[in-house]
């Protein structure tokens, strides 16, 4: 895992511990996708309507934040929330 996946990967776990009442169940795993990298979300069954959020605007802003800061490393990070 290179250090820029890493951060990604903090990056999606911080926002995602500051929005769920369950922050132990958060979990982030890494899919290399050809020239892309997907994280995967997972979080606690209960939690997932607030990292979703109303008409899908929280993971849409995560998504936002996740492609502004993969901009800058030039490269492409994706986000899928993960239904267990």
């Amino acid at each position: 895992m290179t250090q820029a996946v890493g951060d990604m990967r903090t990056l999606v776990e911080q926002i995602a511990h500051a929005l769920v009442d369950a922050p132990g169940e958060v979990q982030v795993t890494e899919v290399e996708d050809g020239d892309a990298t997907v994280l995967e979300l997972r979080v606690a069954q209960t939690d997932l309507g607030k990292v979703i959020g109303k008409q899908g605007r929280t993971a849409k802003s995560i998504r936002t934040i996740l492609g502004a800061a993969s901009m800058k490393l030039k490269k492409r990070y994706t986000l899928e929330i993960v239904e267990d």
